[in-house]
């Protein structure tokens, strides 16, 4: 498996491109900025992205979304409970970051989905708190977490449609079970393992 990070944006926000080698399919998770950056490194890697996955809608992680969809064609996806977020994203929006044009998703994800990227399979987990459509992506030993859960912190629940007491439940009841080596790539900042979140993430 191809699994590549780009830091793009002013919050330095983690982009993540997943693709198969073998077919040469791809999916972009959270083009939160710097379309061209993203496009040029799918050019680079010689992958086709299929679809584009959104972890939540807050903007740093939707910006370049128009871009990245236009040039690739990619269905784009999301959790209904964050859909309303694509459609109306000046109304949510508290940065200007990136285009904030309304946009449709293609496929609503719910908990327990599978999304299908050349021979990988993506299971959705859904993961509220953060946002109400906030959602997490494993396949084997890799869970691409969004906003929920960062290396020794969480997502903030602050922001409407947020509840610390939610995204602390959603952590624990979906996230922590997995095995210790399963590898944590959040929504900004470094990589961490669900272990060392269990022993030393001051929040869990």
């Amino acid at each position: 498996m191809i699994l590549e990070r780009l830091e793009v944006g002013p919050l330095a926000t983690n982009c993540y491109i997943i693709g198969c080698p073998q077919t040469g399919i791809a999916a972009v998770v959270d083009p939160g900025d710097e379309g061209e950056i993203i496009l040029d490194k799918l050019n680079k890697l010689h992958l086709q992205c299929k679809y584009i996955i959104l972890t939540h809608g807050h903007v740093d992680h939707i910006g370049a979304l128009d871009e990245v969809q236009a040039a690739t064609g990619a269905g784009v996806l999301i959790h209904p409970g964050d859909a309303e977020r694509l459609a109306n994203p000046a109304k949510y929006s508290v940065l200007p970051i990136g285009s904030l044009n309304p946009q449709k998703a293609d496929r609503l994800l719910e908990d327990g989905d599978t999304i299908q990227v050349g021979h990988i399979t993506l299971e959705v987990l859904h993961t509220p708190g953060h946002t109400p459509g906030g959602i997490c992506l494993k396949t084997g030993h890799i869970l691409i977490t969004g906003d929920t859960l960062f290396a020794g912190s969480v997502g903030r629940s602050d922001l409407p449609g947020g509840s610390h007491q939610v995204l602390i439940n959603s952590i624990k009841t979906k996230l922590l079970g997995f095995a210790d080596e399963t590898k944590v790539y959040p929504g900004h900042g470094p990589a961490s393992t669900i272990g060392a979140e269990k022993r030393f993430n001051p929040f869990l």
